[in-house]
Parts: structure tokens; C-alpha cells; sequence
């Protein structure tokens, strides 16, 4: 061992700090899934497993309960110490239930997996990738399958005429905190389509950055029969017109754009 003398003349050595991309790439970001469900007896065991079990665990898992009247909580309830924090309370839609779990979110990353939706055993390891890889990026979509094909990429131009700009919401739409604070809450003046709404916003008005993955970085399986599936083609319609004038887009394009839509779906009738 060096004496207090010799310890003297070995000059000291600093350590630098990491420069802070590399500090990024040494940290695993936390991840805040949140679940809404109602009524999900049936689907929601499937859709907690997928989440509990994935290969990346440094996840916060949040379940928004709209007090179910069927045996849904309970089989919530088998897996409590896997989620950190349930809440069970009536609410005043889909929407509404997604802020609640926006207001408890501490993750560096945000995501929402409903209850007839499961994500695929590594897509937050892909999420990760390009959380490091794009730095610049605030929010991510990840492929999704629905029904028989998968749907991926992002081009955000499709925003002002149609929804086939992105994959999906529910487990393929990722977003970091920071973004999410400065955007807000989804707009409950919206029934059917308010995430179109919180999206247009995203992209049209804050301008926020976003990616895709390719095709075969698959994030989840979607489902349909849900919420959006049992949405009637008009009702739609109207309020994703109304949320265009709303968000100030040019009338003229948003009318047609309205009877082309109209058109379009009397034909295939």
C-alpha cells in the first residue's frame, strides 16, 4: 500500500464526464404504458401480459379502470404487483381516461395499449433503438398489425386529407414527456376522434418531429371490434371536419375533401 508521502506524488486523475449523447445511450429511459378499459373481460388479461412480460422491464404500467360492471377488475387485480397504480372510477369516455393516465405518466416515453390490443414481446426494445438513434425525434410510430396487414411508416402531408398517415394509436404511438406536457390533454370536446385532434395539433400547430419504423419492427397487434371499429362513417366524418375548422385548416380544402370522403363510401354502399 502507498504510504501518506508516496500517495502525495501520484498525481491525481480526473475522470470525465461522459458527453451527454453517451450518457443517452448508457440510460434505459423509463417507459409509461397506460391501458383504459371498460367492460374487458375477455381481452384484458391477454393485453396486461403483453405489456408485463415484455423483454425491456423498465416500465411503468398504468391501468385506467371506467368502473367496470363485469369480472374485468378482478382479473386486473391478479396482476397488481406488476402495475403501478390502478385506478377504478366512472369517466366520461375513452378520451377523458387517457388524460387521467397522462396526469400520473412519469415515463421519459408515453404510450397507450388498449384493452383489445397486445404489443409484441421486443417493441420497446425497438422503441429504445430509435429513442437513441433519433435524438431529435419526439415522438415515434411503430408498425402495428390490424387485421391481415401491417401497417407502418409516417407521412405526416396525409394529416391534412386523411388518417392514413401513421400506423396507430394504441400500441404503436409513442411520445416523449416533454412533448406530451407542452401539447396537452386529448380535447373532450371530441367524441369519437379527439386523438385526431391531439395529433393535428402535434403535427400541424407545435410541429413536433416524428419517425416510423420499418415494416417488420412490429409494435403491437390491434384488434379490431373495438372502440373505433363501432364508430358510424358519418359521425366521423363530420367531427374529423369539424376538428380541421376547428384546428383553422383552409375551408375550401376541408369541403373537398368532405364530398370526395362522402362520395367515396356512398359508392361503396
Amino acid at each position: 500500500m502507498l504510504n501518506d508521502r508516496a500517495r502525495k506524488l501520484v498525481p491525481r486523475v480526473r475522470i470525465p464526464p461522459l458527453p451527454p449523447f453517451l450518457q443517452k445511450m448508457n440510460k434505459k429511459p423509463l417507459i409509461t404504458i397506460i391501458t383504459v378499459c371498460k367492460n374487458s373481460e375477455r381481452t384484458i388479461e391477454k393485453t396486461i401480459k403483453s405489456v408485463i412480460n415484455q423483454k425491456y422491464q423498465n416500465i411503468e404500467y398504468i391501468l385506467i379502470d371506467g368502473k367496470s360492471d363485469d369480472k374485468t377488475l378482478t382479473k386486473i387485480k391478479k396482476y397488481k404487483k406488476k402495475i403501478k397504480k390502478i385506478i377504478c372510477e366512472k369517466d366520461r369516455g375513452i378520451y377523458d381516461a387517457f388524460n387521467k393516465g397522462l396526469k400520473f405518466a412519469k415515463g421519459d416515453l408515453i404510450g397507450f395499449v388498449n384493452s383489445d390490443d397486445i404489443l409484441v414481446k421486443n417493441s420497446l426494445n425497438i422503441l429504445v433503438k430509435y429513442f437513441i438513434n433519433y435524438p431529435e425525434k419526439d415522438f415515434f410510430f411503430g408498425a402495428v398489425k390490424k387485421n391481415w396487414e401491417i401497417r407502418y411508416g409516417y407521412k405526416p402531408w396525409k394529416i391534412y386529407f386523411m388518417w392514413g398517415f401513421y400506423s396507430s394509436h394504441s400500441t404503436g404511438f409513442f411520445i416523449k414527456k416533454k412533448a406530451a406536457k407542452k401539447l396537452g390533454n386529448y380535447n373532450l370536446k371530441y367524441k369519437y376522434s379527439a386523438d385526431y385532434d391531439y395529433f393535428y395539433r402535434m403535427i400541424v400547430h407545435h410541429k413536433f418531429k416524428g419517425i416510423g419504423t420499418k415494416k417488420n419492427e412490429l409494435f403491437g397487434i390491434f384488434k379490431s371490434g373495438g372502440y373505433s371499429s363501432r364508430i358510424n362513417f358519418f359521425d366521423h366524418l363530420c367531427e374529423c371536419t369539424r376538428i380541421r375548422i376547428d384546428n383553422k385548416q383552409n375551408k375550401l380544402i376541408v369541403l373537398i375533401t368532405f364530398i370526395m370522403k362522402f362520395l367515396y363510401n356512398l359508392k361503396k354502399i
